[in-house]
């Protein structure tokens, strides 16, 4: 079976203007990279195109209401849908194709189409819910797969591990009484945006203890992140034995990303998605789907997402760069988190 690379221009047409953080520029970069890398030559890869999610898909998550305000407002030449979401005239239909994306992603994984898939699209998804956008996120990606694969698939087990650096306010809210994704997120501290994320916030309902949050102090870098991930969220995971895995992959957590905090090094990418793929092939025979998500250096996102891609397909680029500084006060703050949260999720699994 082959990695799929999920990809369309479409998702370039969503224009937000030349300074705006999350702009085509974007995509431009990563296929860039992946083309440069020869990736695109390897019987192991697949390049796929996505078709446009059906409104009905868009349901599963949306309510028609604002579906069709964001239809309505594309069509009318676009606008601000939030203060930092920017549509186009075009902005609906790419949205649409971003879900798409999203959706053959996870189909082609679970009909054993595709070892594992990246979807490569924008607008990103993870902060909007049900009736809003927000941080440049229109409809929720990830979320609509969840449904998806719950809905046509029959599955009762799926997790979700996001990894941008801001928390997934939208992909919580929609699955904060359900115990039938486990959701977890590890992002920097939400004191500023989006002001969800705490360790408190475990789920409410069937959905109590389905939520794991680790906030982690500004400039933590890459010992506390592996440390979050190897000491909470796969021990949590291993026990809730999902039948698939979704990953929202943001990569803005980059060190000299300018619109995030964490301090991390490019190197942990392609480490954290090995580490994914092993965990994925022990417990949900390898069902893994990424999604992407944030990430605003183009020198970055040029480079480590084909070293991903390389890794989901048993392939190795090799990235060059410089180590980030180490704050060790972030650091040790970070032990206090991780073990606060341990703390707090013991109630509900075994750490």
């Amino acid at each position: 079976m082959v990695t799929a690379i999920i990809y369309s221009p479409k998702c370039l047409e969503h224009k937000t203007g030349n300074q705006h953080p999350e702009r085509p520029q974007r995509l431009m970069a990563i296929m860039d990279g992946i083309e440069k890398s020869g990736l695109l030559n390897n019987n192991n890869i697949r390049m796929v195109r996505p078709k446009p999610a059906s409104i009905e898909n868009l349901k599963l998550v949306h309510e028609s209401e604002y579906i069709e305000r964001v239809k309505s407002i594309c069509e009318s030449g676009g606008g601000l849908l939030d203060e930092e979401t920017q549509v186009s005239r075009e902005s609906f239909e790419a949205a649409r194709v971003a879900v798409g994306g999203a959706l053959e992603a996870v189909r082609g994984v679970i009909s054993g189409e595709f070892a594992n898939a990246f979807a490569i699209i924008r607008p990103p998804g993870h902060h909007a819910g049900p009736a809003r956008s927000e941080g440049f996120c229109i409809f929720n990606n990830a979320a609509i797969a969840a449904k998806y694969l719950i809905r046509e698939w029959g599955l009762k087990r799926i997790i979700i591990l996001d990894i941008d650096a801001h928390h997934g306010n939208g992909t919580q809210e929609i699955f904060y009484e359900d115990s039938s994704v486990l959701y977890t997120s590890i992002h920097e501290e939400p004191i500023e945006f989006p002001r969800t994320g705490f360790i408190w916030e475990v789920g409410e309902g069937e959905g109590r203890g389905y939520t794991i949050n680790i906030p982690l102090p500004y400039g933590s870098g890459d010992p506390s992140f592996w440390k979050s991930l190897k000491t909470i969220v796969l021990p949590i995971a291993a026990q809730y034995k999902p039948q698939f895995m979704l990953v929202s992959v943001g990569f803005d957590g980059y060190y000299r990303d300018y619109i995030a905090d964490l301090s991390l090094s490019a190197y942990i990418y392609p480490r954290i998605f090995q580490l994914i793929l092993d965990f994925a092939r022990g417990v949900c025979n390898g069902r893994m789907a990424a999604i992407l998500e944030g990430g605003y250096n183009i020198w970055l996102l040029k480079r480590v997402v084909a070293a991903c891609v390389a890794k989901m397909a048993g392939l190795t680029i090799k990235i060059k760069d410089k180590s980030p500084p180490i704050n060790l006060l972030a650091q040790k703050e970070a032990e206090k988190v991780i073990r606060n949260v341990r703390r707090i999720q013991s109630r509900y699994w075994s750490l």
